[in-house]
């Protein structure tokens, strides 16, 4: 079973870099904010009738959850419109190593602390050496 989470999350990085190619031109097109809003408003439209239909968990909860747990739809919205403004600057390559390179260095940290409700895993030198060849690839690739 985990074979199938470790490639839907391969499927997801495939997307993200398809999306933010996509939404790089169409915004220069309808323009960048615009393009980022159109993202999330289709989003929010399919979504929608996916939770009416298959959803089962508890929505209202959203009204009494901690704040912070809430400020996921802020940072990808951040995170999209970056790349938005981005990839036709660098290029997706660019803008997509950058971006996993800053997703490791932050998980190890959350990990390594423990924040956001994670369990703890400790700093190793194995990571430390994948961030810094990750970030060696970045600069070769420039």
């Amino acid at each position: 079973m985990k074979i199938w989470t470790y490639l839907l999350a391969l499927l997801a990085g495939v997307s993200l870099s398809v999306e933010g190619a996509i939404y790089g031109e169409l915004g220069k097109t309808i323009g960048k904010l615009e393009s980022s809003f159109y993202n999330f408003f289709v989003g929010a439209i399919i979504l929608g009738i996916v939770v009416l239909f298959l959803g089962k968990g508890f929505l209202p909860y959203t009204f009494q959850a901690p704040k912070w747990e809430l400020s996921g739809g802020v940072l990808g919205t951040i995170y999209l419109t970056i790349l938005i403004i981005a990839i036709p600057i660098v290029g997706v390559g660019i803008a997509m190593i950058s971006v996993i390179i800053g997703q490791m260095a932050m998980s190890i940290l959350i990990e390594h602390k423990g924040w956001l409700g994670s369990s703890k895993a400790r700093v190793n030198k194995e990571k430390l050496i994948a961030v810094t060849l990750m970030t060696i690839s970045l600069l070769l690739i420039f």
